[in-house]
């Protein structure tokens, strides 16, 4: 790493360092789960490797539990990932020069925490170079991701042994309204967040979590929709 890059890879050391405090309960109660559908330590550290992705790791595990079709399970996880390709899209003005070996990387470690981070910065900060870019995005997932994997390992050693009480589930709905709540910038952003929340709530019925889908795509359709009719009517203000 050059000295120029290096500062701004710290920078990404520092935006990260916050989200231990919801990836420690998010992997630990993974950890646990996992172990209680049956999976051994090391098939838990597997999924969490292979696949880096809570909800959708959460999703896959509780079908697979109850014995869903292979393909109603990897639909939903497909599904519950599919905003991973516009964040990828939303990435590629940014890091779509860097070599093919680090879009790679960045392609495995992108995460929710490391997308909301690096796209806030890049508008921020437009005139850096895309090696600047690219070692912002290595600093943010440096304490986010290894901090995944062990506390997988440590939520699946323990297992039952967490009490109730603690109430480690609280992770998942607390990670992701950080996440997104500061990025609902626009009228679109917040029509297809409504629209995704009451979806959910309505096909909650449908088997195997597949109102999920139902969800993401009425979110999106609803989104592009409002984003659509703002700027004909001259209202759109770029975010």
């Amino acid at each position: 790493m050059t000295d120029e890059n290096r500062p701004a890879f710290w920078q990404g050391v520092r935006d990260g360092a916050p989200f231990f405090l919801v990836v420690t309960p998010f992997a630990m109660l993974f950890g646990v789960v996992a172990t209680e559908a049956g999976l051994n330590v090391f098939e838990a550290l597997s999924f969490s490797v292979v696949v880096i992705a809570g909800a959708a790791q959460f999703t896959a595990l509780q079908l697979l539990v109850d014995q869903a079709p292979l393909f109603v399970v990897l639909a939903s996880a497909l599904a519950v990932n599919l905003r991973m390709a516009m964040y990828s899209a939303s990435l590629t003005p940014h890091l779509g020069r860097a070599p093919m070996w680090q879009r790679a990387l960045i392609a495995y470690f992108l995460v929710d925490q490391s997308y909301a981070s690096a796209i806030i910065t890049y508008e921020r900060e437009r005139d850096w170079s895309v090696a600047q870019k690219v070692a912002y995005f290595f600093g943010v997932i440096l304490p986010i991701c290894p901090m995944w994997y062990a506390m997988t390992v440590v939520g699946a050693l323990i297992g039952s042994a967490i009490p109730p009480e603690l109430g480690l589930d609280f992770a998942v709905p607390i990670t992701f309204i950080a996440l997104i709540a500061p990025m609902l910038r626009t009228g679109a952003h917040r029509a297809a967040a409504l629209a995704s929340v009451l979806l959910a709530l309505g096909f909650a019925w449908v088997p195997y979590n597949l109102g999920l889908i139902v969800a993401g795509l009425g979110g999106m359709i609803v989104g592009a929709q409002v984003e659509l009719v703002l700027r004909r009517r001259g209202l759109w203000v770029d975010p």
